[in-house]
C-alpha cells in the first residue's frame, strides 16, 4: 500500500470501525478515489487568517518522526545494521480550534526554541499568547515573540534553573517576571513544569478512594491526616 493514500485510508477506517464495533460498511478505496474529485471538505476557520480576526491562542510543541519507505517491511522483519533517519515535526495549533496552523521539519538534534520563529511567521494575524513547556523557557523565543507580535503574552514554564536577566531591574522582559514570581513566594515550593501535573494527579487519587471507601474529598492537599479523618480510621 506504499504510496496508495486512498487504500491507506480504507484500511484505516476499517481498522477503526472494527475497534469501536458498530455495524458499518468502509466504502472501497476506488469509491474514495471517485469522490475525492467533487467532494467539499469543510475545513475549520483559522482564527488568525487576517489582520481584522480575532488573535489567535498559540500552542507550540514537537514530536518525533521515524522515517520509513520502501522496503520498510523487509527491514522491519529481518532487520538492518543501519539506524534508520528520523526527524523531529515542529507544530504550532490554534487553541480554540485545535486547527495545525503552522508546521516545521527538522532534524532529530534541532532544540525547540529556534523554531519559535519560523512557526509564528507561517500564519498571518494577530496572536493573543504563545503557550509551550519548559523547551521554550529561552531568551531568543521571548525575542522572537516580541519582534513579531509586542503584545503577545508567553506561557512558558521556568526551569528550576531559571534567573532574572542582567536587565531585569532596568528592562524587565516578560521572561524575568517568571522568576520573580516564583521568588515572592517564600517558604513555598518552586513552581516548576511539573505543577501542571498536580490537579490530575489529585483528582484520579480522589476518585480511586471514593471508589475504595465511598467518601468523596474534594480538599486539597489529600493528606494522610486528611484521608483517615473522612473515613473514620
Amino acid at each position: 500500500m506504499f504510496r496508495l493514500a486512498y487504500r491507506q485510508a480504507e484500511e484505516l477506517l476499517g481498522s477503526v470501525v472494527g475497534l469501536l464495533g458498530p455495524s458499518l460498511r468502509v466504502p472501497h478505496h476506488t469509491t474514495l478515489s471517485r469522490r475525492a474529485a467533487t467532494l467539499d471538505v469543510p475545513r475549520p476557520g483559522n482564527a488568525g487568517a487576517g489582520a481584522g480576526s480575532e488573535p489567535m491562542h498559540r500552542l507550540v510543541d514537537s514530536t518525533g518522526l521515524k522515517l520509513c519507505g520502501k522496503g520498510g517491511w523487509r527491514l522491519g522483519t529481518h532487520g538492518t545494521a543501519t539506524r534508520r533517519p528520523r526527524r523531529t515535526l515542529h507544530l504550532g495549533v490554534d487553541a480554540d480550534t485545535g486547527q495545525i496552523v503552522a508546521s516545521t521539519l527538522t532534524t532529530k538534534g534541532v532544540d525547540d526554541a529556534p523554531q519559535a520563529g519560523p512557526l509564528l511567521d507561517q500564519v498571518a494575524g494577530p496572536v493573543a499568547s504563545f503557550t509551550g513547556d519548559g523547551a521554550y523557557d529561552q531568551g531568543r523565543v521571548y525575542a522572537s515573540v516580541a519582534e513579531r507580535h509586542p503584545e503577545t503574552a508567553v506561557v512558558v514554564p521556568p526551569r528550576s534553573t531559571a534567573v532574572p536577566s542582567d536587565t531585569a531591574e532596568t528592562a524587565p522582559t516578560q521572561r524575568d517576571g517568571h522568576p520573580q514570581r516564583v521568588a515572592d513566594r517564600p517558604g513555598l515550593p518552586f513552581l516548576g513544569t511539573g505543577e501542571a501535573g498536580q490537579g490530575p494527579t489529585a483528582a484520579a487519587i480522589a476518585d480511586a478512594l471514593c471508589g475504595a471507601t465511598g467518601m468523596r474529598l474534594r480538599d486539597l492537599p489529600l493528606s494522610q491526616a486528611r484521608v483517615k479523618n473522612a473515613i473514620g480510621a
